[in-house]
């Protein structure tokens, strides 16, 4: 069964409801009940209910229990309802926890990809350790660049010096990254098993500050189990999560010496979900452009111009309006450099007493501003048609499921009560 306020990610589709434009007289089957939006699918595709907030099912007919059900989280992640005082333009309703080697906003993403200590992509000199053992007359370096999953060689692997009291040894990443589990493996020095029986992670963006992973409830370090032997391999996955440039492996207790081969698991960041500048003029009003501007009484004094449409602006035009009521109309706002862009909030104006708002639209977006591509869930063969408002002055709140990386973003309306009217806040980092 479709989920909950189903969009129904279609090219062409038409909109028509009561109050709500569209640009067709076609019926729209089936009936969608308590106020729902009814998207007709073009060239014998089906048509769908696009559901108000409290409702779900086929035809709108399902009263929601909450934000939890149905469950929105995706990998058998727990959705958990976030109080009154955590919401807020940058906050959902819910939160997803999600199990271990997964991430995104609703857990969407899969979290537990290496990350290039056996394959040499994390480099050499990204790799350092507190000490290293000379063996063999001082002609062996057991460096920590040797720490690598699966190397092999007599020589194989990275081992703390004998005098060496707190080892560690850590990985540079270059970058903040999501770190998410780690896999150990020991090594075999002059027929002798070695390897790191238990162990701390701790982890820094910097380089200089490090934190330990701490228990569940924070009530110390978290203690990893490590190896039972030279050869097999030990994974241990993080049960949150960790963002962080520098991570760092410290042995607590090592059969003979601290002797370990080692990768990362995790992913590139991609959940980041700051305001990107309308609503604090961080975006000055020449980066906000748009398709036409309607004028109120057809007076230049009371036109609703593009850079007006800052989320929550005040005043009698507070707003971005169209001339026209039409879906060749569109609002850009140029980030002035490619941005992560991850979700969009959306609001309506007054004009007048006349309440407008975007039912529904689409997203574009571009790198040079001339060459576009339209929003698609991943998978998915049509452009998503996303829910936008249902009165003048609410946030509705989208966020992309695939964030992008994009200089430009366009809005395109697909729905509108009376007229195209918008107030907009972008979402990334």
């Amino acid at each position: 069964m479709p989920g909950p306020r189903l969009l129904a990610a279609l090219c062409g589709v038409l909109l028509c409801a009561s109050g709500v434009s569209a640009g067709s007289g076609d019926l729209c089957e089936p009936e969608c009940l308590n106020g729902g939006t009814c998207l007709v699918g073009q060239h014998n595709l089906p048509s769908y209910c696009l559901c108000p907030e409290g409702f779900s099912g086929l035809t709108c007919n399902e009263t929601e229990t909450g934000a939890c059900f149905p469950n929105p989280c995706h990998h058998d992640a727990e959705c958990q309802v976030t109080d009154e005082s955590q919401r807020g333009d940058v906050f959902r309703q819910y939160i997803c926890k999600c199990s271990q080697g997964y991430t995104g906003i609703h857990c969407e993403t899969v979290c537990r990809m290496p990350l290039g200590m056996e394959t040499g992509a994390i480099a050499n000199w990204q790799i350092s350790a507190s000490s290293m053992l000379l063996g063999f007359m001082g002609l062996q370096r057991w460096a920590p660049e040797l720490a690598r999953l699966h190397r092999s060689g007599i020589v194989n692997a990275w081992t703390a010096s004998n005098y060496d009291k707190k080892p560690w040894i850590q990985v540079n990443l270059m970058r903040k990254m999501r770190v998410t589990g780690v896999v150990t493996q020991g090594a075999s020095r002059a027929g002798s098993a070695e390897y790191v029986k238990t162990f701390k992670v701790a982890y820094s963006l910097n380089g200089r500050k490090f934190e330990f992973v701490q228990v569940d409830g924070g009530f110390g370090d978290k203690i990893f189990v490590g190896n039972v032997d030279n050869n097999g391999l030990r994974t241990n996955m993080l049960d949150t999560p960790l963002e962080a440039q520098y991570v760092r492996l410290v042995p607590v207790t090592c059969h003979w010496s601290c002797t370990l081969r080692f990768e990362l698991l995790g992913c590139e960041l991609n959940g980041c979900s700051e305001p990107l500048g309308l609503k604090d003029y961080t975006i000055s009003d020449a980066q906000i452009t748009a398709s036409s501007t309607y004028k109120t009484w057809g007076v230049n004094s009371f036109s609703w111009y593009p850079f007006y449409a800052r989320l929550d602006k005040q005043g009698k035009f507070n707003a971005w309006t169209a001339e026209r009521n039409s879906a060749s109309e569109w609002l850009q706002i140029d980030l002035g450099s490619q941005k992560q862009v991850t979700g969009i909030i959306t609001q309506g104006a007054r004009d007048f007493g006349h309440i407008q708002y975007v039912a529904a639209y689409k997203v574009a977006y571009s790198d040079d501003g001339l060459t576009w591509t339209e929003y698609k869930d991943e998978g998915a063969e049509e452009s998503k048609v996303f829910p936008g408002n249902l009165d003048n002055n609410s946030h509705k709140k989208n966020v992309f499921e695939t964030p992008f990386l994009a200089r430009f973003v366009r809005i395109l309306p697909v729905s509108w009560h009376n007229r195209i009217t918008l107030r907009v806040e972008l979402l990334g980092c």
